[in-house]
């Protein structure tokens, strides 16, 4: 066996009984288990669970380690957005323009013409439900003067909400590698956007919108399979997994959920699930998380 090979199957026994010392309380258990797959890469998956009501955090791994947040970007971009609407600076009438730089970023996008232009209302649909690449840096041009400095007004608002391991380079999310968060960074700018703006919340809600005359489906499969679940977005570039910031609302609870890394959609999605209904168990039986892969 080659030494990187032993060296990464060392980390996964390693990071496996981490999880169970942190799930079970201890790391041997003398009744039996549920055995959990952890759908990622352990250098790229990190989760957490927090209650929304309390702040008390139910479950973490990897919680603070350093991730690509992809999409979940423009959390921080609708997050300005949302300010300069409470302002006065931003109505949702007024029309972006849509620069040559903005039409040309890859997609997901709307495919805006260079000179066009992006109502407010339609842009944070466009953001929140289709995560839209060449909205996002609109957007960005319109409100910084340029997309540099708009991130570093993004930088600026995290540091200021308590996200401590964020530094943003981009309003979409597209890769670069300046760019990097944590789950908890992200469990904190869930909460703050719904505790800062309860009245443009229900963007995150949205699974579809109409966008000249077409009906253009969002990527939050949550939002429509798990009941409760009300939000909030989902991200993906290679260099990240699949990401997701869950957001649940019933029965007297609200919870936040986030899962980075994950080798698909699918199993994003289930894992999220998975934590969720954990979370919400009266008494969750014990649990041995391993990696799949």
């Amino acid at each position: 066996m080659s030494s990187a090979r032993l060296l990464s199957l060392l980390q996964k026994i390693v990071v496996s009984f981490a999880l169970l010392a942190l799930v079970s309380g201890c790391t041997t258990a003398s009744t039996p288990e549920q055995v959990l797959t952890v759908p990622a890469a352990p250098q790229k998956y990190a989760a957490i669970v927090v209650d929304a009501r309390t702040g008390k955090q139910l479950f973490e791994m990897n919680s603070t380690a350093s991730r690509y947040p992809a999409s979940l970007t423009k959390m921080m971009t609708l997050y300005l957005v949302f300010e300069a609407l409470e302002s006065g600076r931003l109505s949702k009438e007024t029309q972006i323009p849509v620069s040559a730089n903005a039409a040309s970023q890859p997609p997901t996008k709307l495919r805006f013409r260079a000179g066009e232009t992006v109502d407010v209302d339609t842009a944070i649909k466009a953001l929140a439900v289709k995560s839209a690449n060449d909205v996002a840096v609109a957007v960005a041009e319109y409100l910084g003067g340029s997309e540099d400095a708009f991130a570093a007004a993004m930088t600026a608002k995290a540091r200021q909400i308590g996200m401590r391991g964020t530094v943003f380079r981009n309003a979409s999310g597209l890769p670069d590698g300046g760019q990097h968060t944590t789950a908890r960074d992200m469990a904190v700018l869930g909460l703050a956007l719904r505790a800062r703006f309860p009245q443009f919340y229900y963007y995150f809600s949205a699974t579809d919108f109409m966008f000249r005359g077409q009906l253009v489906r969002g990527h939050n499969e949550l939002l429509s399979r798990v009941p409760g679940v009300d939000g909030i977005k989902t991200g993906y570039v290679r260099a990240s997994g699949f990401n997701i910031v869950t957001s649940y609302d019933a029965g007297g609870k609200r919870l936040v959920v986030v899962v980075m890394g994950a080798d698909s959609a699918r199993e994003r999605n289930a894992h999220a699930e998975m934590l969720l209904q954990r979370a919400l168990s009266p008494s969750p039986a014990k649990a041995q998380f391993v990696f799949g892969n």
